[in-house]
Parts: C-alpha cells; structure tokens; sequence
C-alpha cells in the first residue's frame, strides 16, 4: 500500500515543479533493529517518482561503513539531500507530518541552492561562521512547530559549508533524548553546548550561535 494518496501526490508534483536543478536523495538502512527504515524507504521513494529531477539511493548502512562515514552517518534512517555537493543536510528518522513538508521546502532550497534567509543573516553566516557548527533539532511528527526550527538550521547549512545540520525524530531515537534532555519540541542542540528551546527567530538564533564562534 502507497504511503501518499492521490492527493498527495499531485500535492508533492505540484510543490516540486518549482525545482531548478537535479536533487540526489541519499539514504541509510538497516535491516538490525530499524524499525521506521522500511517506511522511510517507501516514503522517499514514492517522492522520488514525483519529479524526473530526483535521483534516489539506498544504502545499507551494516554494509556501507565506507560510504556512511564518508557522509558522517552515524544512525538510521538517514537521508541526505545533494545538488552539486553535500550541503550538510540531514534527516535522522522518517520526515512524516508536520516533517514531510520540511523534506519538500528542502528539496526546494538544494535544487534551487537558494533559502528563505534574510539579507542580514546571509551577511552574518558569510562573514563570521568559520569554524565547524553542528546544529541538532529535535523533532516529532505532530509538532506544528518543527518544521521553523529545522528549516532555519538547513538553511544555514545550504548557506555555509561550515554548517551540519540534523533533523533528529526524537522518539525514533531515545538515547539521544535522554542525553540532550529533550522534553518537548523543538529543541536545537548546537555543538553539544548550546541548548534552543522552541523555535525560534534568525535573530535570537545568531545570538545563540554568537556565544560559541
């Protein structure tokens, strides 16, 4: 059975038309103890089949150690978005919900390598982010709000090569919960210090990140 129905799917058409460039979507399974890889599988595959500019791979990550440290890929499902390189994007769980639509914009910002940041923001990540940034945002499905937080900190990875980004689904990764003390969503991590409660505007972001550059 289809994950999108018809509407969804001339839904994701329609949304994806806006594409420039080709897009390769990258993604990491496992057959040990994943429960979501088979539905994340599906569910970008069948996005794959909306637009001929989409490229899709699969990877099992117990037999692709190589190519998943390559990517810095260190849990599964991960999805990994490419235009002419690796922008640092990434999604760790299924992008279902509120998530589905972060996977699409997104898909939007590496074809057209372009994101919604302002002027002043641009400014701000070309002249002051020189060293390493890894942003981590908690996530669930049915949160209205995710999306926001998880869009600024892909934007700031498509905007600097410095930047890494993770999209983390929080229930599909416990561990990982308990060890930032995520106890709603969204909640940004950036370089284990510095911890973003809800999301929050470019400005209060560039605040945060100014603590740590």
């Amino acid at each position: 059975m289809r994950l999108l129905n018809h509407e969804a799917q001339e839904e994701t058409r329609k949304i994806l038309s806006e594409m420039r460039d080709d897009v390769k979507m990258i993604l990491f399974v496992s057959d040990d103890g994943c429960m979501y890889c088979e539905d994340t599988k599906q569910l970008i595959s069948e996005v794959a089949e909306l637009s001929p500019k989409l490229q899709f791979e699969v990877y099992n990550f117990d037999f692709s150690r190589e190519k998943a440290e390559y990517y810095q890929v260190d849990k599964v499902p991960a999805l990994i978005l490419e235009n002419k390189r690796d922008y640092g994007i990434r999604f760790y769980g299924i992008p279902s919900g509120y998530e589905f639509g972060t996977l699409l914009q997104d898909l939007i910002y590496v074809s057209n390598l372009k994101t919604d940041l302002s002027p002043k923001t641009l400014d701000f990540i070309r002249n002051h982010i020189k060293q390493p940034i890894h942003i981590q945002v908690f996530v669930t499905p049915t949160c209205p709000y995710c999306p926001r937080a998880v869009l600024l900190a892909h934007s700031f990875a498509l905007e600097s090569e410095y930047v890494r980004a993770d999209m983390i689904e929080a229930t599909e990764f416990p561990d990982l919960s308990r060890k930032y003390r995520v106890f709603g969503v969204p909640k940004t991590v950036i370089n284990d210090r510095i911890h973003i409660e809800g999301a929050v505007p470019e400005s209060v972001f560039i605040k945060k990140l100014q603590e740590i550059l």
